[in-house]
């Protein structure tokens, strides 16, 4: 069986994306798929083009984006499909997590050259429509010649698939406790959550077993009860374990559970497109029900 839908979809306006909306709606008609998100992360620079673009074709655009909010300390990573992409509030969260990343991205690469590292905010910053993530900023720095002569770099230009090197160095350089973490200054996901209704949007939960969120059922029941609306239990991040955990919480919870291969292209090369399988048309039928009783 093949997927229906993926609700997890990033485009070259991420900047850790690679394919143009064009490109990702042409691979989804390839691919059989009934609707898809292009959820960038805090960006709704794909729409409306991509909405556009998909117009009188099989595919169905269901405009998202995927924003950083913090819970506690904690990074997570909210879904808002069905959002009106061009909302004023919608835009200001935008606006407020992109000032948030500006600010961590220069704190991290001025943290990598106090350790002797040689990266420049330019050359971090350079073909892309928004802040580096950790894994660009990575990229970026593996990919300059001068790079293969530090020895600390070594390992990460003889690991087994090459492409995986800039996440291996995020784990060891960026993660809490690493010699260039910074913490996060993002918006409160229960802000976003209790407004979420103001511009139409589904808040769905991404990814909630990546080691970076972990949520706990605790947690789950506290975000259901200020507003959310799905978990994203079919995901690339996800074990046979964890699929069948968050599935009974989901189910336990009333949380409508979704499907999204989180697909980024070149910087994720063991997420093909349209690889979750378990993705549903009816998923996208639960969460527009969800929106009508809100």
């Amino acid at each position: 069986m093949f997927a229906e839908v993926d609700l997890h979809i990033h485009s070259k306006y991420s900047s850790d994306g690679d394919l143009s909306p064009l490109e990702i709606i042409s691979l989804s008609q390839e691919h059989g798929l009934r609707a898809i998100s292009i959820a960038d992360h805090d960006s709704v620079a794909a729409y409306p083009e991509a909405i556009e673009i998909a117009q009188g074709l099989s595919v169905e655009v269901i405009p998202s984006v995927e924003l950083t909010t913090l819970y506690d300390s904690r990074e997570f990573h909210l879904l808002l499909p069905f959002a009106q992409w061009d909302h004023p509030l919608l835009l200001e969260f935008i606006r407020k997590v992109h000032e948030a990343r500006i600010i961590e991205a220069k704190e991290r690469i001025a943290k990598l050259q106090l350790l002797g590292f040689e990266i420049t905010w330019e050359e971090a910053i350079k073909g892309n429509s928004s802040p580096p993530l950790g894994v660009v900023i990575a990229k970026k720095l593996l990919e300059k010649n001068s790079s293969r002569n530090d020895s600390r770099l070594t390992k990460y230009f003889e690991a087994r698939n090459i492409r995986l090197a800039p996440y291996l160095f995020y784990e060891d350089y960026f993660r809490p406790g690493r010699p260039a973490y910074v913490p996060k200054r993002m918006v409160s996901i229960f802000e976003v959550l209790n407004r979420a209704s103001e511009f139409g949007a589904a808040p769905v939960l991404a990814h909630p077993g990546a080691d970076f969120e972990l949520a706990t059922f605790d947690d789950l029941k506290k975000l259901k009860d200020n507003g959310l609306i799905g978990l994203e239990v079919f995901s690339t991040y996800h074990n046979e374990k964890m699929t069948a955990f968050y599935l009974e919480i989901a189910q336990e919870l009333d949380l409508v559970p979704t499907a999204g291969s989180d697909f980024h292209g070149r910087i994720k090369p063991h997420v093909a497109f349209g690889c979750v399988r378990e993705g549903r048309y009816s998923m996208v039928e639960s969460l527009r029900q969800k929106i009508k009783r809100r």
